[in-house]
């Protein structure tokens, strides 16, 4: 996993993991998922049963956070504003230019698209494709066994299934579950990102926040 996570740009566009992308060598995930939901105590319900009881609506809130820690190296940087013959520019960035860089668009808004950075991919294996079917058998009819084919797909919150089908059953307009290495990743907002310059190495350690949100502009 750590060579399979990259931020993208606002400015992205496409299916290309090179061009307007951060490289991230990434040692640790961790996903947190809390939900809101609006509850309060039932008055008196405890003597009627013997046990209090607490009523709960839920209205399908929740916060979605995503931290990393890795380190940052001198990687080849792709941006769509500098080409050369309608082909964009590889340059060669030193760890200490990316952490800029990142630091850079946590500082920017939405309105500087070069600058500013509003999705997050992290590439995970997967056996089982969006429509619940083994990808090895999906593949080819004669394979019989699970789990013989691996891909790469963004992590996502979303469901696998068709409007109102699988997982997406009583559900009118789910999001799409991603199919490929190429599908969208986790739009939101870098919360926050601290890296750690060191006299005794050329690469700098991070830590990042990101924050699974529709974000305006």
């Amino acid at each position: 996993m750590t060579n399979y996570v990259y931020l993208k740009l606002q400015k992205h566009s496409g299916s290309s993991a090179l061009i307007d992308t951060i490289p991230l060598k990434v040692s640790t995930v961790s996903v947190s998922v809390d939900k809101s939901i609006p509850n309060f105590p039932l008055p008196f319900s405890g003597l009627a049963t013997g046990e209090s009881l607490t009523a709960a609506l839920d209205l399908g809130m929740s916060n979605k956070r995503i931290s990393l820690s890795g380190v940052l190296l001198e990687t080849t940087i792709q941006r769509s504003h500098t080409k050369t013959s309608g082909t964009p520019d590889s340059l060669l960035f030193t760890a200490q230019e990316l952490a800029q860089m990142i630091a850079s668009g946590v500082d920017s808004t939405g309105l500087a698209k070069y600058q500013a950075i509003n999705e997050l991919v992290v590439l995970t294996p997967s056996y089982v494709n969006e429509n619940y079917a083994d990808r090895g058998k999906a593949a080819d009819a004669s394979v019989s066994e699970n789990g013989t084919v691996s891909a790469l797909i963004p992590l996502t919150f979303a469901a696998r299934g068709e409007t109102l089908q699988k997982d997406n059953t009583f559900v009118a307009t789910p999001f799409a579950f991603p199919t490929s290495e190429t599908s969208n990743g986790l739009k939101g907002f870098i919360q926050s990102f601290g890296y750690e310059l060191s006299a005794e190495t050329v690469e700098v350690n991070f830590n990042m926040e990101f924050v699974v949100a529709s974000v305006i502009p």
